[in-house]
């Protein structure tokens, strides 16, 4: 792993770091914030939405304060493979293709060669991360945006025992059956509808997954409300298992980083919480 950058904020260490992926056959950057002290910290994974990067909740999230004041590290990856090489969507379509992994291992060509980012977060990346920095495996939360409260809830969902808490600002949440999402599916996937639901949240709990809890904040006023988030589908599902969801409809809200970064410092203390050791 090289570091591109490192700047100090909040007493602590804000790094960018690229390193070259077995899983994804590409070069991937991620940012890892350190806060103050040696560690080990509990570490909470934030993975976000269609055509971002690590940079932009890095940039525009506003996480470092509370982060650094409780004694989290944030980690952010990257929402894709990367490269000339890398099979991609039209310039015009950024709903799959690079910048939109949806953090699923895809299984048809040309995408199953690279687009394994669900292997990459779960499996790739924590080995190099916990091998290198003062991280605690044992403490370990997970949260999103949009694409990203998806793939946090379906790698939360489908690991209870590595993620202590979980959380998401409006997630896209049976991407199975939005329209914005069905291509990307069917182009990573297949057409065999039956093997997206290991990737959907809510079908994943109506087939029997568990977590304990779940934070979710959704602006009424986002434009993707009704067509491709639908929190109220989460809702009754997680109603229907016994999932204590904590659901806050904000007033006025939408579905940009102004959002997010209005209710980052309540999650980010949602998940200390959880972590505490």
């Amino acid at each position: 792993m090289k570091i591109i950058s490192e700047v100090k904020s909040h007493d602590g260490r804000q790094l960018v770091i690229r390193h070259a992926s077995s899983t994804t056959r590409c070069k991937m950057t991620f940012a890892l914030f350190l806060p103050p002290g040696e560690g080990p910290f509990p570490v909470v994974w934030y993975l976000s939405g269609l055509t971002c990067s690590h940079a932009n909740v890095m940039e525009k999230g506003e996480y470092r304060r509370i982060a650094s004041e409780l004694g989290v590290a944030i980690v952010c990856p990257d929402t894709s493979p990367r490269g000339n090489t890398i099979p991609d969507s039209t310039p015009d379509d950024w709903q799959f293709g690079q910048g939109a992994g949806f953090y699923i291992d895809a299984t048809t060509p040309p995408y199953v060669q690279n687009y394994q980012m669900y292997s990459y977060v779960m499996k790739e990346l924590p080995e190099l991360l916990f091998a290198a920095y003062p991280l605690a495996p044992n403490r370990q939360g997970i949260f999103g945006h949009s694409m990203g409260g998806h793939g946090a809830m379906v790698l939360a969902l489908r690991n209870p025992g590595v993620f202590k808490s979980c959380s998401a600002f409006a997630p896209i949440t049976q991407p199975s059956t939005a329209a914005w999402s069905q291509r990307a599916f069917r182009e990573y996937l297949g057409s065999d509808e039956s093997s997206w639901r290991e990737w959907d949240s809510v079908c994943l709990i109506e087939d029997g997954a568990r977590i304990d809890s779940l934070l979710v904040d959704q602006g009424d006023a986002d434009a993707f409300l009704n067509d491709g988030l639908r929190p109220q589908l989460l809702a009754k599902a997680c109603a229907d298992a016994h999932i204590n969801l904590t659901l806050r409809m904000q007033p006025g809200y939408d579905h940009s980083y102004y959002f997010i970064s209005s209710f980052m410092p309540e999650h980010i203390r949602w998940h200390a919480a959880r972590l505490a050791a």
